[in-house]
């Protein structure tokens, strides 16, 4: 991205900033611009697509009836949803390289608020399963939220920042599961609609509240602290293309390590949301109400937990350096699996709730430590390991979804909670092999003839930030 030419004092800030322009403090009750509005618009704006993809399940029993929807079908449409932000998450990444955090935020919302709406007009299982697929690729924004997040804060708090933004964005997974059930009651019981129309009707809230946010992000975000994203103008124009920036991005190890462990704590995440409300409806025989608010729970633990992650990981690198994310983040996903595998074997509804509680903190936290580590690994090519991340934990959900709870029955529920705890265990393991010429990794200390070796712009990223 273009380097500011002026100095540091020509642009006057709200926050202390360091020579990039990019902040050194994170204060997320503050409303100044450019660095604390854009955190406001970007997770405003993902979290709007995280509600749109999660209203569905709620309303599951009542579409059921309507759409004639099989035990398969559910499964399937579940699998739909997360594979339709693989690519998209994908290609969120070199979108974002090429024209800014700002535009691919807002594009990714407009395009697929249709498809919301479309839920409103579905009557076929095939149509169904259509319409989740297109609305699963508004999870891309995520991409954009933590690109937009790393070029607006320094690497002292760009964990935090990370952490909280992706953390409240996803309290809308959560919030959905009690909002969606409330318009429903609302439009059945007091407004006297029917259940088949009261569903339907209940769609139009999740893609309003998409294209609003995104027409904020247009009208009032920022992509970079001194002014308008553009990449750096290079005498061989290829280096800027699509498939350039992809190809070079690709190349890093890094980016595949964190994308397995991405999907393996925010894909279970994801794979969880999708399954739990059914899971106690099912299981212990509780109301759609009750299971929603206990399905809710789960969600609106990201208000603390995924910020605790990312916290947590500037915590540890500041004392330890990358040794202490990496050994904090392989920690936190080791602990959220054995809590998954517990949660299968509990057999009593309020014990259930507590493990389901105490693994939704653990998994969550380890999401936000993982894109503690992410803006570390390459400046040139952010958005591409952004995407990396962000599609492997869209990936880790269809292939948990599919193996596990595709609706097949092969393996009951509870059991299939229990191994996706197993392979989150296993999953973990990987993290011992991420390397870093200047500050380590897990299990072995710096290297100082290998840097020279190294991405200038990945190795200028790691160094200490300066402050004025």
């Amino acid at each position: 991205m273009d380097l500011p030419s002026k100095t540091t004092a020509a642009f006057p800030y709200p926050l202390p900033v360091d020579s990039l322009h990019r902040a050194t403090q994170f204060r997320p009750f503050s409303l100044s611009g450019p660095h604390m509005r854009a955190f406001h618009l970007a997770w405003l704006s993902l979290f709007s697509c995280f509600f749109s993809t999660f209203a569905v399940p709620p309303l599951l029993p009542a579409i059921r009836r309507d759409v004639l929807l099989s035990d398969a079908d559910v499964g399937s449409a579940g699998i739909a949803a997360f594979a339709g932000s693989i690519l998209s998450r994908l290609a969120m990444g070199p979108a974002c390289d090429l024209f800014g955090p700002r535009a691919a935020s807002a594009a990714i919302s407009l395009v697929t608020a249709p498809a919301v709406l479309s839920l409103a007009f579905v009557s076929s299982p095939a149509a169904f399963i259509a319409a989740r697929f297109f609305i699963g690729f508004s999870l891309a924004n995520f991409v954009a939220c933590q690109f937009w997040m790393s070029s607006m804060f320094s690497g002292n708090v760009v964990g935090v920042a990370n952490g909280v933004s992706a953390g409240w964005a996803n309290v809308g997974s959560g919030l959905t599961q009690l909002i969606m059930p409330l318009i429903y009651s609302f439009l059945t019981a007091t407004a006297k609609i029917s259940s088949s129309t009261a569903w339907r009707a209940a769609f139009v809230v999740p893609a309003a509240l998409q294209v609003a946010t995104a027409l904020m992000v247009l009208a009032f975000g920022q992509d970079l602290p001194h002014g308008k994203y553009r990449r750096k103008q290079k005498s061989d124009s290829s280096g800027n293309s699509l498939m350039s920036v992809l190809f070079n991005g690709l190349k890093n190890y890094r980016g595949w390590i964190l994308g397995l462990t991405y999907g393996f704590c925010f894909g279970v995440e994801l794979t969880t949301d999708n399954i739990i409300d059914e899971y106690f409806y099912e299981r212990f025989g509780v109301d759609m109400a009750a299971a929603g608010a206990i399905a809710a729970s789960f969600g609106l633990a990201n208000v603390v937990s995924r910020p605790a992650g990312g916290v947590a990981s500037d915590a540890m690198g500041r004392r330890f350096g990358m040794r202490g994310r990496l050994w904090s983040l392989w920690a936190v996903m080791t602990a959220a699996g054995l809590l998954c595998f517990w949660l299968g074997r509990v057999a009593t509804l309020w014990g259930s709730v507590m493990v389901m509680c105490c693994f939704s903190f653990f998994v969550q936290a380890a999401s936000g430590l993982t894109f503690g580590v992410v803006p570390f690994v390459s400046t040139r090519y952010l958005g591409v390991i952004s995407g990396m991340t962000g599609s492997g934990g869209t990936m880790g959900a269809v292939f948990t979804q599919y193996l596990l709870f595709s609706g097949t029955k092969r393996i009951s529920t509870e059991t299939g909670i229990s191994v996706m705890g197993l392979m989150m265990i296993v999953c973990a393991l990987p993290i011992t092999l991420l390397y870093f010429p200047e500050s380590g990794g897990m299990l072995c200390g710096p290297n100082s003839s290998q840097i020279q070796s190294y991405d200038d712009d990945q190795y200028q990223n790691l160094l200490p930030s300066t402050t004025t």
